[in-house]
């Protein structure tokens, strides 16, 4: 299958590489639209007033200087590319909940999803202090793409994965369960610093991810729990 893979991250993330690496071992071919720097938490935003600059890195990679919408949008209607599935990701920080509408990567493959391309979302819940095991999740990659591609989608239909953040070497693939979003929003609070003048005071944000309402069986809950949660959404 011809899959395009984006992100919010930026092209030379290494959860991208992660999932291009994987896309190509599996025997797919692959064609890469992605912002050329981090576009994170932009949301579903497009360039429509300014113009987008794309730079050819190699024969099937481009570096986009706008969003993961602007990205899809290029690739399709710019670029004429005819995917058969969208890959957005592999993202540095979970999408869960409430995230889902303020992250970037989601945006990639909702994007596509308008247009009637299969797609899925994938990101990395982070825990703090837990380094990244890039090479573990590409273990488990090959079963979510297969199940991605093998599902048959409505027009309209995206998939939202994410992964959760697991200790040790060779873990082998967590439970894959079918969620709904968190519906409880996430915590809000800030560290106030009043400034020295012009009675304009700093907020910080100081709210902690983890800290987040766990409905049961909700998306953050099993994540959070140590298994990987599939969301079927629709835009």
């Amino acid at each position: 299958m011809h899959l395009l893979l984006t992100n919010d991250d930026g092209i030379e993330a290494p959860g991208l590489l992660a999932l291009e690496q994987v896309c190509r071992t599996l025997g797919h071919r692959v064609s890469v639209v992605a912002p050329a720097s981090e576009q994170s938490m932009c949301g579903h935003r497009v360039t429509t007033y300014s113009p987008i600059k794309v730079a050819s890195i190699t024969a099937d990679r481009w570096a986009v200087s706008g969003t993961p919408a602007d990205c899809v949008r290029i690739a399709l209607f710019g670029l004429g590319l005819t995917p058969d599935a969208v890959f957005s990701g592999i993202n540095a920080g979970g999408n869960l909940g409430q995230d889902i509408y303020i992250s970037g990567t989601c945006a990639g493959a909702r994007e596509a999803a308008y247009y009637g391309v299969r797609a899925a979302a994938f990101s990395h819940y982070l825990v703090r202090d837990l380094a990244v095991n890039w090479s573990q999740i590409q273990s488990w990659l090959p079963e979510l793409t297969t199940r991605v591609l093998a599902q048959n989608t409505s027009r309209g239909a995206w998939t939202n994965i994410n992964f959760p953040h697991l200790p040790g070497e060779n873990v082998p693939l967590p439970d894959i369960r079918t969620t709904t979003p968190e519906a409880r929003p996430l915590g809000v609070s800030y560290d106030v610093t009043p400034a020295e003048a012009l009675d304009c005071h700093s907020f910080q944000y100081s709210a902690r991810y983890a800290d987040r309402p766990r409905t049961p069986g909700s998306d953050v809950d099993v994540v959070f729990g140590g298994a990987i949660s599939w969301s079927e959404m629709t835009i």
